[in-house]
């Protein structure tokens, strides 16, 4: 909870006051595990779910200083940290999405780059989910498309 939620809240009123008048942006990491249940990831799930609803605060409570706040939220990253989530005979089920690859770091930063853009302007509160379409898919069904 101080990680995730705790920090986003103090560096939020911190930033608040150098943002105010400029036209702020304030984007915060989450994961789908705000949402979705995963072995061994509760204390983080549940940290990362203060974290949205938080966000979805901050992004009312500054609006009126022109700040905007929203959060993004990945799958499964393809990074070192993926390793203490999923066993390694488990990596290929994970590898294969309806975008036909996993997440990487630079997905999420294209994604937090265009909420920090004037092309977000009105984009508010919101959490953007960046998972190659894996939490629209149910589990064991095929994304061959339609009719296959």
């Amino acid at each position: 909870m101080d990680i995730n939620a705790r920090a986003l809240l103090l560096c939020a009123q911190r930033a608040a006051g150098l943002m105010e008048g400029r036209r702020g942006k304030i984007v915060s990491i989450s994961s789908l595990g705000s949402f979705l249940v995963w072995p061994a990831y509760a204390a983080v799930g549940v940290s990362k779910a203060a974290l949205e609803a938080l966000t979805r605060y901050l992004a009312i409570e500054l609006a009126s200083k022109n700040i905007a706040v929203n959060a993004v939220a990945a799958s499964a990253v393809l990074t070192e940290a993926l390793k203490f989530y999923i066993k390694e005979k488990d990596m290929a089920s994970h590898q294969v999405t309806p975008a036909g690859r996993m997440v990487t770091p630079e997905d999420i930063a294209s994604v937090v780059a265009f909420l920090c853009s004037e092309d977000a302007f009105m984009i508010r509160g919101q959490t953007i989910i960046i998972d190659s379409g894996a939490s629209v898919v149910a589990p064991f069904v095929s994304t061959g498309g339609v009719g296959q």
